[in-house]
């Protein structure tokens, strides 16, 4: 069995190199890690949700910009959201998993928006390997936004929350 820390260490190296694939095998695990998907045979769907957000450090792609346009958000709008979200501390994956909201299906998810949270407190679980990892938050502060929705793929360093600091 291939242990959690080696497995985030070996994200963290291939993600920090030019390394674009790395296969390793070890007690009867196999773990491929690749920064360029596979080539598929039938076109694959990409949910508009699953598209970067935009932020500080992240700005906001063409088709980002052209569909506010389209939308008729006038340019301070805009200005004022980037303004409002600059503020805000991003909460992101440390791994590649499932997110979940609730320790199990039918309670009461760990936070919700408008909620306060402390340092320390549960996020929400993210499934990596049929191992339920917590994920607590790092900062005092409210939930200002859920980024994910429960029971979906997360990717590592993909947003999940974004919390105003206290």
């Amino acid at each position: 069995m291939i242990d959690l820390d080696f497995v985030q260490k070996l994200i963290r190296t291939v993600d920090e190199s030019s390394i674009d694939t790395v296969e390793i095998e070890r007690g009867g695990t196999r773990i491929r890690l690749s920064k360029t998907p596979e080539a598929s045979s039938a076109p694959v769907a990409v949910p508009q949700a699953a598209a970067p957000m935009s932020g500080p450090g992240n700005p906001p792609s063409a088709s980002h910009q052209i569909a506010a346009e389209d939308a008729g958000l006038a340019a301070e709008g805009a200005q004022a959201s980037e303004e409002t979200s600059a503020d805000l501390l991003e909460v992101t994956s440390p791994m590649v998993g499932t997110f979940y909201r609730a320790p199990s299906p039918g309670a009461d998810a760990f936070t919700e928006v408008g909620a306060r949270v402390s340092e320390g407190d549960t996020l929400c679980i993210i499934e990596a390997m049929k191992l339920m990892n917590e994920l607590e938050s790092e900062v005092a502060g409210t939930v200002r936004e859920i980024c994910v929705e429960n029971g979906e793929p997360v990717e590592y360093g993909q947003v999940l929350f974004r919390v105003e600091p206290s």
